[in-house]
């Protein structure tokens, strides 16, 4: 219990103020230099302290071949095993050929770039601490233009750390965290203040978050992210782009959080369940363009909260499949705003949740595709001759009382929504109106 006490309180940084059973904070970087506490995250202005001595004195301390090497210079070290941790402080190109592991010791970081113009590539990083509060990782990055990839970071408490980091690389990277509850984990790949990075091609698996906070202008591209909590969280982030990424079994697919102009296309998000599963997430973001999507088998598959949140502002939705999910779309503390163009809704459970009375006509819907739309085509346009108009009967129930939403299929609902449909015994809520909706099923290119 003392144990899983202290964990909990070094993740809250508690443990940085106070110290937990007498032990400071800083001394889970031995070697690698005192945290600084004052801002956890790091600071370009203060050069990365150089290591004393090596985590474990068995194997070739990594950091001496670094020393020896000129700036500029390609350095391959012969295949095996090195210690850290590792500091480089001047341009190099690190060249690991996949035959190089560097492991931390299980103490702090295990490898630190500060500098500008470096390559790591073909490495094998692992065995950082396990301490929140010095966000020990093995890899942190700092600086401008480097090129990070094909590494292998595994058994590390963070991943690939860019901390006021712009202009680099992260490519083709394979990371995975310590094996601890999901919430204890360190986050796989994070950016803090860090702009225009691409981050392509990268693996994380089994992590906690993939998080961009305060980062701008960065291109998410190509990614795998499996068995994590957020696939990839923006959290005052502007200007990003999430293209061709593919998020499986998260807890929630992509999150926006307080960002504005965030573009979304391409993805693939699969299976995003659980109480708090959610595909894509809203929070009192705008003016953000989400395009040919595939949102399938997750239990919500658009939450959105106040957004857009900025007056004049817009969140466009278009060309997206939302298939199989528990509620296609929820809208909740409800402001308008929100543009949904040329999606299809197929076999959801509930394809549509307006959290509110009298709400629904503040979205505006066009020639969206619902499966169970019940009109005719009579002049074979391809649009319905009727609108396609969602009513909640005994839906409210459990809008209202979502706790009521474990019954939602139940016989006993299902009977009472039928019955209400035949002779309601209160006037029922609308959902939504699209005034012209698409009749046939839109053709969907595959995705590349």
């Amino acid at each position: 219990m003392l144990h899983r006490l202290r964990r909990s309180l070094t993740w809250l940084g508690i443990a940085a103020g106070l110290g937990v059973g007498g032990l400071a904070a800083s001394q889970s970087l031995e070697g690698m230099g005192k945290p600084n506490l004052a801002a956890n995250w790091g600071s370009s202005t203060e050069k990365a302290i150089r290591p004393a001595a090596p985590h474990r004195t068995d194997i070739p301390w990594f950091q001496l071949l670094v020393d020896q090497a000129v700036p500029g210079s390609i350095l391959k070290p012969p295949p095996g095993i090195y210690a850290g941790p590792v500091l480089v402080d001047k341009p190099l190109t690190i060249d690991g050929g996949g035959q190089v592991t560097i492991d931390g010791g299980g103490k702090g970081t295990v490898f630190v770039v500060d500098t500008e113009g470096a390559t790591i590539r073909g490495l094998d990083l692992r065995g950082s601490g396990e301490a929140h509060d010095s966000d020990d990782a093995c890899l942190n990055i700092r600086g401008k233009r480097h090129l990070v990839e094909e590494n292998r970071i595994s058994d590390c408490l963070f991943g690939i750390d860019l901390k006021q980091a712009d202009h680099n690389i992260v490519r083709a990277n394979r990371i995975t965290s310590k094996p601890f509850d999901l919430g204890l984990r360190g986050d796989g790949l994070r950016l803090w203040y860090s702009h225009h990075n691409l981050i392509e091609k990268n693996e994380i698996i089994d992590s906690r978050d993939m998080v961009a906070w305060y980062s701008d202008h960065n291109v998410w591209r190509g990614n795998i992210g499996k068995r994590s909590r957020y696939s990839l969280h923006f959290m005052f982030a502007k200007d990003n782009l999430v293209e061709g990424n593919e998020f499986y079994d998260n807890a929630v697919g992509v999150y926006l959080m307080y960002t504005e102009r965030v573009h979304v296309r391409n993805n693939l998000i699969s299976h995003a369940t659980g109480a708090a599963g959610m595909a894509l997430g809203f929070k009192e973001s705008s003016d953000s363009e989400i395009t040919d999507n595939e949102i399938i088998y997750c239990a919500v598959g658009v939450g959105s909260d106040l957004s857009p949140f900025e007056p004049d502002t817009t969140l466009y939705f278009a060309n997206n499949r939302f298939a199989y999910n528990g509620i296609a779309v929820r809208f909740t503390s409800e402001l308008g705003g929100n543009i949904l163009v040329d999606n299809s809704f197929e076999g959801n459970l509930t394809d549509v949740v307006q959290m509110g009375r009298d709400v629904a006509g503040k979205n505006e819907w066009r020639n969206n595709y619902f499966s169970d739309y019940q009109g005719f085509d009579r002049d074979g346009d391809g649009i319905g001759d009727t609108p396609y108009e969602l009513y909640a009967y005994a839906d409210q129930i459990w809008i209202e009382t979502p706790a009521a939403q474990f019954f939602k299929t139940s016989p006993v609902l299902e009977l009472l929504n039928f019955l209400e449909r035949l002779a309601p015994f209160s006037l029922p809520e609308l959902q939504l109106k699209d005034p012209a909706p698409r009749f046939t099923k839109p053709e969907r290119a595959a995705r590349t």
